[in-house]
């Protein structure tokens, strides 16, 4: 059987998470926290600087969310890829799964890095410019969802896993403007999907420790 190393709050972690239950793939977690140590100091060894999720299949470790997604198309379940198999359209997802990745859950993960700093060593101006990308790449994304159901494509997939991770939590962390009304009905489609549904559900238990949970709400 698979294992996955990760946390229930992590949105990386999520990512792996979600395509496994598209897929209907099981799998053993094994929780990273100071409570294991033995299952973060696999982590440790496995990936550069022991970030999750790392998928361990017999002798194969695959470190990397998106990585580990097209792991799972290619060796796991029967449901539809979530690449495309088209490689032009795969070229699409890719890019959108990169940008959710670099320009939502980055910034914001700037803004949970500075709150869980000491008062005096907060950097206010590093939070404001985080807030800025956002704002930026809301707007950008209202315009990109016009005549789209999903990020990529015609089809939940890839980018629309990466989507819903980092939306859930850029929006309660900064949340998205209501003028883009295009954005927000899209992270409603996403949060009202089964296997995004069911992660959202299994990771409730940690949300009070998520950094900025009093800057707005998960809904």
């Amino acid at each position: 059987m698979l294992i996955v190393y990760g946390h229930p709050l992590a949105s990386f972690y999520w990512k792996a998470l979600i395509a496994l239950y598209e897929r209907g793939v099981p799998f053993e977690f094994r929780m990273v926290d100071p409570a294991h140590p033995d299952n973060a100091a696999f982590v440790a060894h496995a990936a550069p600087t022991g970030q999750f999720p790392v998928l361990v299949d017999g002798d194969r470790t695959v470190i990397e969310s998106a990585a580990i997604i097209e792991y799972l198309d290619l060796h796991h379940g029967d449901a539809p890829p979530m690449v495309p198999a088209d490689p032009r359209a795969a070229i699409e997802a890719r890019q959108m799964d990169g940008l959710f990745d670099d320009y939502v859950m980055a910034p914001l993960t700037r803004m949970v890095v500075d709150r869980m700093r000491e008062p005096d060593r907060r950097d206010p101006q590093a939070v404001a410019e985080a807030k800025a990308t956002l704002d930026r790449t809301y707007a950008w994304l209202d315009r990109w969802m016009e005549d789209r159901t999903w990020a990529a494509g015609d089809s939940f997939g890839l980018a629309d896993i990466a989507a819903a991770s980092s939306l859930f939590y850029a929006h309660w962390g900064h949340a998205i403007p209501p003028e883009h009304a295009r954005l927000r009905a899209y992270r409603a489609r996403l949060l009202s999907r089964p296997s995004v549904a069911r992660v959202v559900d299994e990771a409730k238990p940690w949300f009070q420790y998520f950094p900025l949970k009093d800057d707005g709400s998960p809904d």
